[in-house]
């Protein structure tokens, strides 16, 4: 993995790229025109998103006709953008950075690489997207090994596997310590913090303080740092210590929280069907992206056995009944409303979220983290 040169590289592009001659859009209104392969006409809305406790927000809606739709929008400084379809679960995310945006992308193809918005800001956007998803894949892959070699009982092997495994998660969280450090975008900045979840607060917190100086005048920043400041800083904010990670081919823990009646519900009231446990919060950015591809596997699979139970992280009581509305979220859900204090979080001993579960009507654990596509597609292989 080519993780501090790649860092390196997208900078510099970033860097060359700001001098060509498109210009550039701090703020005010923008235009995106779409042109969108193999979709049908339909309803399109486009969305501001936050890097703080706020709802995304439709700021204009129109038909795409023939695949082409021209979206407006006006801000006050670079943001975060979502395309979003009323009949599709593709989802395209922008950067304002020039006034006059192309976006060209194939519904039937909605990786990452079938994806092209040529502006500075989205450039560095897809290629740092690029990067943390192909390191992400290979500490995936890694981990499924030793899971492999666990079974056989091979301890010389899982040793030798845990320390190649270890320095990929060092050499990972360098890359993003050090992109946070170093890129020259605000909101590419922002978007690359939501991927520090697992590195050490000592390493991260002096990072995120000098963007403040290396971002003086950017609203964004200053309300994303403000959020990081507040988490760190309150007690009731820290994160219990993690007691274990669920594994593979183990019963999953049983819990009883509240749902959004004020009435108990018990993990083993599901019991029999294929659960999907989704741990997710009303002010989590990322859960809230996340949503969409959880709303579509529901859709398509709800009939066959299977369900999700979300468990949230909020503290209001009355964002996580907002945010369960909006997304469109029609399973059942439950929390104690304690944030990082629930009971959940050192039972399953994750530290970050979005985080999920998926059982199967034993309570044995099939998965964990199926992020994206990866949920449809594991749903579709085990559901058939």
């Amino acid at each position: 993995m080519k993780l501090q040169t790649q860092n390196l590289l997208y900078c510099t592009l970033a860097m060359l790229l700001l001098s060509n001659c498109q210009q550039k859009n701090k703020s005010g209104d923008f235009t995106i025109k779409c042109d969108i392969k193999n979709i049908t006409n339909q309803q399109v809305y486009l969305e501001e998103l936050f890097f703080k406790d706020k709802n995304p927000e439709v700021i204009d809606s129109a038909n795409i006709t023939n695949g082409k739709v021209v979206l407006h929008g006006k801000a006050t400084e670079e943001g975060l953008f979502r395309v979003r379809f009323q009949n599709n679960k593709e989802a395209f995310i922008v950067i304002n950075d020039v006034h006059d945006i192309q976006l060209n992308a194939d519904a039937n193809d909605p990786a990452i690489s079938g994806f092209n918005v040529s502006t500075p800001a989205n450039l560095l956007l897809k290629n740092l997207t690029s990067s943390l998803i192909t390191n992400i894949e290979s500490l995936k892959e890694k981990a499924s090994n030793i899971e492999g070699l666990q079974l056989m009982h091979n301890d010389s092997a899982i040793a030798i596997e845990e320390a190649t495994l270890k320095n990929l998660e060092n050499k990972y969280k360098n890359f993003v310590l050090q992109f946070i450090d170093s890129c020259k975008d605000p909101v590419v900045t922002m978007f690359a913090l939501g991927y520090s979840k697992n590195i050490e607060q000592q390493q991260l917190t002096p990072i995120v303080n000098k963007l403040l100086t290396r971002f003086p005048n950017h609203e964004g920043i200053k309300d994303m740092v403000a959020t990081y400041q507040k988490m760190t800083s309150q007690p009731n904010q820290t994160k219990p210590a993690a007691s274990g990670t669920p594994v593979v081919g183990q019963e999953a823990p049983d819990f009883t929280l509240t749902d959004t009646d004020g009435k108990p519900f018990s993990l083993h009231q599901l019991r029999g069907q294929y659960v999907l446990v989704d741990f997710w919060a009303s002010w989590c950015g990322p859960c809230r992206h996340e949503n969409p591809y959880v709303v579509a596997a529901y859709n398509a699979y709800k009939n066959k056995n299977f369900t999700v139970l979300g468990v949230s992280l909020d503290e209001d009581k009355s964002a996580w009944i907002k945010a369960i509305n909006k997304d469109h979220l029609t399973w059942k859900h439950i929390s104690d409303l304690k944030g990082w204090n629930s009971v959940v979080v050192p039972l399953y001993g994750f530290d970050g979220i979005p985080y999920n579960v998926l059982i199967d009507p034993k309570g044995i654990i099939l998965a964990t983290e199926l992020r994206e596509d990866d949920l449809g597609a594991f749903l579709k292989k085990t559901l058939h």
